[in-house]
């Protein structure tokens, strides 16, 4: 197996292998550093020596060996001598997955919810520490030290297994969800527009969680939206990899599978008692998806929910995105004027998106200079080399005299 397939596998399994550490031995920190470890070496081998038939058990064995000696080479290794008697054969791979109680592991009380998130992205989502910083805004240094806290308080808290059902950390659990497969869908930085993995990984776990919780209306908000969203993807870059926006995508590309059942969930999720952040945006997803072609959007569908949205869930992206909508409705002008409230906003100083909007609304309004210096200002904010191709190439075409011939 090539390097890329043997990538995939590891990321597949080594949040499998940490769960069923974690289970026997009870020290995340531990279990985390020799799972870390055995992956390194699994990376290595494999594509030399080729996969092992049974790629799990050759992973916990690793690992709970580096555990095992971990644990003996510790100042306290008398009076652990005994435990590790009992440690040293490998127990059988389970067969249970336990992925989903990592999950909710991760999320542990004696944390606060950015660490939380951070952890559970690192254990489970597989991400790198240079990704959750970028997720979070934060210099690399800090988010490495705000994980590595994460795992100290875990352990003196004496963290174990906790029962997904009716746990207080399930909106922990959705959130961290959620920025897996935001990361997935489009990835922070780097050559490609998304990561399929991360976004496959979030979809699978939100399937557990909803397997266990179904009837819970944001559950299954979350797992629609994702359903929906990522329907999308087929549609979404030309064969060269460039962005495809959502109204110039070809919709008979889109995954109707995913979009029939992310819209029966969408609809099953608005039943429920209570209506969260996740029903109403797999709602506003599910109007997009209705939509035969971008011009038949009902904008005005959209546009209410995000007001809804807005109310019990303020967030600027949420503002930013009603401005789109009302722009839709009345035009660019009521759009720009809605954006200006956020520029005293420090959560979204600098962003792209921020900029991006604010160039498409107007270049709409016949703006062209200034569109194009706000085109080219949310290229240089974003790490995305995807996303700064398609904004160059908004500002480049800006910039053409045909362009303003045609106009």
């Amino acid at each position: 197996m090539t390097g890329p397939g043997v990538e995939d596998l590891l990321r597949e399994l080594l949040p499998q292998v940490l769960g069923a550490l974690v289970r026997r031995y009870g020290q995340f920190e531990g279990c985390e550093d020799a799972v870390q470890e055995a992956g390194l070496a699994a990376s290595a081998q494999w594509p030399v020596e080729g996969v092992p038939g049974n790629p799990r058990g050759w992973l916990l064995t690793v690992a709970a060996r580096r555990f095992v000696d971990e644990v003996r080479s510790e100042s306290a290794r008398r009076e652990r001598e005994s435990a590790v008697s009992a440690w040293e054969t490998p127990a059988p791979v389970p067969d249970t997955d336990d992925t989903l109680l990592l999950l909710f592991l991760c999320c542990h009380p004696a944390l606060t919810a950015a660490s939380q998130t951070a952890l559970t992205l690192r254990a489970v989502g597989g991400l790198t520490t240079a990704e959750i910083a970028r997720a979070f805004l934060v210099p690399e240094a800090t988010m490495a030290a705000r994980i590595s806290r994460a795992k100290q308080r875990i352990r003196a808290a004496g963290g174990s297994f906790p029962p997904p059902d009716g746990d207080s950390r399930l909106p922990v659990v959705l959130q961290v969800l959620y920025l897996i497969f935001n990361e997935g869908y489009t990835a922070s930085s780097g050559s490609s527009l998304d990561r399929p993995d991360l976004a496959g990984e979030a979809i699978r776990l939100a399937r557990l969680v909803h397997a266990r919780l179904p009837s819970d209306g944001e559950v299954t908000g979350l797992l629609a939206l994702m359903l929906l969203t990522h329907a999308r993807r087929p549609a979404r870059t030309t064969p060269g990899g460039d962005l495809v926006p959502l109204d110039r995508q070809d919709r008979a590309k889109w995954d109707r599978s995913l979009l029939e059942e992310g819209m029966a969930l969408a609809k099953a999720s608005l039943g429920a008692a209570r209506l969260g952040p996740y029903q109403l945006q797999a709602a506003i997803a599910a109007t997009h998806a209705d939509a035969v072609t971008a011009e038949a959007t009902n904008w005005r569908q959209v546009y209410a929910l995000y007001l809804v949205l807005e109310r019990i869930a303020p967030n600027p992206m949420v503002t930013l995105n009603r401005a789109v909508a009302l722009a839709e409705l009345s035009g660019p002008a009521a759009g720009l004027a809605l954006l200006a409230e956020l520029d005293g906003d420090e959560r979204l100083a600098g962003h792209h998106r921020l900029a991006s909007v604010r160039a498409h609304l107007l270049e709409k309004a016949g703006e062209t200079a200034q569109a194009y210096d706000w085109y080219r200002r949310a290229a240089r904010a974003t790490a995305s080399l995807a996303e700064q191709r398609y904004l160059e190439s908004r500002a480049s075409h800006l910039r053409d005299p045909s362009h303003f011939l045609s106009s």
